[in-house]
């Protein structure tokens, strides 16, 4: 896979999660970050680092957006999520228009 074909996503933590460009744009305003006109440098670079968004939301969230990808197929199977994340992750989602 080419790296263009790639977005890397950043946690506060630092942790790096390299995901298909098409499972990012999923999500509105990583899709904005990355095809907005001007000089947004997530564009130029290709990674989007969230501050505010810990590895476990942000592995959670990743995990949506191939759900998302396979369920807008046609390929109809339940997203589990744990209680404990229902919180972080309901903000997360929020922030990312998923």
């Amino acid at each position: 896979m080419r790296k263009e074909d790639t977005v890397k996503l950043i946690s506060a933590e630092g942790f790096e999660f390299v995901i298909d460009k098409e499972a990012a744009m999923v999500s509105q305003t990583i899709r904005n970050m990355l095809t907005s006109p001007g000089s947004f440098a997530e564009a130029q670079h290709g990674e989007v680092t969230f501050p505010e968004i810990s590895t476990t939301i942000l592995e959670k969230v990743c995990q949506y957006f191939y759900w998302s990808l396979q369920y807008a197929k046609g390929k109809e199977t339940e997203f589990q999520i744990e209680p404990e994340l229902t919180l972080e992750l309901m903000m997360a989602a929020n922030y990312l228009h998923t």
